[in-house]
């Protein structure tokens, strides 16, 4: 198992270094779900929240998300998106989410599409709370990335 990288030799916390690195056009994708009951789904269905569309209010705070990822994860390194982006779907059991995000960078854009995901589904709970109160959000999950040293495929 590799180390942690964002340890010095000493265990003082660091940010990485990527200084070194290429630059390469890199993707990611992240996903996760939101767990709503057959009437909150039916009201979502029907575009009947009290609070207005909480899919396009999600999608839209997601891609903002991403652009703030750096600002809310300490060690995260600035990086210039070419694009952020947020797909939602209703199923039977709720909502499916899938963040894209893409730079041409030193380092990935894991983090800004796990950031988009997460706060996609953290929105849509904000916006719903009003008629279920057990929501879950689940399966917050890295799908992919390419570009950099490895890509990675979730199997």
């Amino acid at each position: 198992m590799n180390k942690l990288s964002h340890y010095d030799a000493q265990g003082k916390i660091k940010m990485v270094d990527v200084s070194g690195k290429e630059t390469t056009a890199r993707r990611a994708v992240a996903s996760a779900k939101v767990l709503l009951n057959a009437e909150t789904i039916k009201i979502l269905r029907e575009g009947e929240n009290p609070k207005g569309n909480p899919l396009e209010i999600a999608r839209v705070a997601g891609i903002m998300a991403a652009k703030k990822t750096a600002e809310l994860i300490p060690l995260c390194h600035q990086i210039n998106l070419s694009k952020a982006d947020v797909k939602i779907e209703i199923t039977e059991g709720g909502v499916s989410l899938e963040a894209e995000a893409k730079t041409s960078s030193q380092t990935g854009v894991e983090m800004e599409a796990l950031t988009a995901v997460s706060v996609a589904a953290l929105t849509i709970y904000d916006m719903c709370k009003a008629v279920q109160k057990d929501i879950q959000i689940t399966e917050i999950q890295l799908e992919s990335k390419t570009g950099g040293k490895s890509d990675f495929v979730k199997s």
